[in-house]
């Protein structure tokens, strides 16, 4: 089985991730505008950090085979400083702009104040005026009447249900979004978030229609694997191979690709890695030999180095 991760954070993330991410069978991975864990304290950083996640970042996953796409937002948690926040959405069309930007995220509610309403309103306005698909970000606290909350400032700013997808879903959200036409992201974490255990169950009870899975993987406590994980213990369940593939492939295609930045093609017609290739001067190389004209190879206990 193929699989694409459509939420994870790979600037956090290692080059051995992306050798057991490959090894895995994951073939693409989206990866939203994000906050570093402190704060920013310039427009300079964000300019920094979004140049780095479409252009090294893309480039660092296309040497290990991995088709990279990323979305570009101002994150909820950082809306909150307004003076900095205003420098950031002057910058953010130059970044909408870029290839591989297959949204605007990820953007949304944290402690759902007043000036995080200002500037997801803003947002949405831009994704407006870009044509452009949303990934929300919804609050971690009062999960519920947030989500809610954001599917409604959505909708009254003219953006279509099908056009935003709504992430860090758990059981108490997934009906509303399901039934209210959105795109429902369940991230799966070890320990907070959903479970995959408790993601076999969503997909028993609600199907596979306009759900999928990723890992939001970062810099605390994470998984990136935890996508083909998720899919293993479906099938050991006895969910359906179909819901399987729909819920860790075939839906996040579908939906980020209305963008026209995400195609099959790019993974399943690849042009050949080539590890002597040069980024701005630099390689994904540390002294070790580079891999010309072929995929990694995958070792021969993939099941062992991935899995345990």
């Amino acid at each position: 089985m193929r699989f694409i991760d459509p939420h994870i954070h790979m600037a956090a993330r290692t080059t051995d991730d992306y050798e057991r991410m490959v090894a895995a069978g994951i073939v693409a991975v989206i990866e939203p505008a994000f906050w570093l864990g402190q704060p920013r304290t310039s427009v300079g950083s964000y300019i920094d950090y979004l140049s780095s996640i479409v252009g090294w970042e893309r480039f660092r996953a296309s040497q290990f085979g991995i088709r990279h796409y990323c979305t570009i937002g101002l994150n909820s948690k950082e809306a909150n400083n307004e003076a900095l926040a205003e420098q950031v959405m002057d910058i953010l069309p130059r970044y909408l702009a870029k290839e591989g930007v297959v949204a605007v995220g990820e953007i949304g509610y944290d402690d759902q104040t007043a000036i995080e309403d200002k500037y997801y309103r803003a947002q949405l306005a831009l994704a407006r005026e870009f044509d452009m698909l949303v990934m929300v970000h919804t609050p971690h606290r009062d999960k519920k009447s947030g989500t809610i909350r954001s599917m409604d400032v959505a909708l009254e700013m003219g953006m279509a249900p099908g056009r935003v997808i709504i992430d860090h879903n758990n059981e108490e959200t997934v009906r509303d979004v399901l039934d209210r036409g959105f795109w429902a992201g369940f991230t799966i974490y070890p320990n907070t978030k959903m479970g995959n255990e408790r993601m076999v169950e969503i997909v028993r009870q609600y199907g596979s229609e306009r759900i999928f899975v990723d890992s939001s993987a970062d810099w605390g406590v994470s998984d990136p694997l935890a996508v083909p994980k998720t899919a293993r213990l479906m099938l050991e369940r006895g969910i359906p191979q179909t819901d399987v593939e729909a819920t860790c492939y075939g839906n996040a295609l579908a939906a980020y690709g209305q963008s026209g930045q995400m195609l099959e093609s790019h993974w399943l017609e690849p042009a050949p890695v080539d590890q002597r290739t040069l980024f701005e001067g630099n390689s994904v190389l540390r002294g070790q030999s580079p891999r010309v004209g072929a995929l990694p190879e995958i070792p021969d206990r993939v099941e062992t180095m991935v899995f345990k």
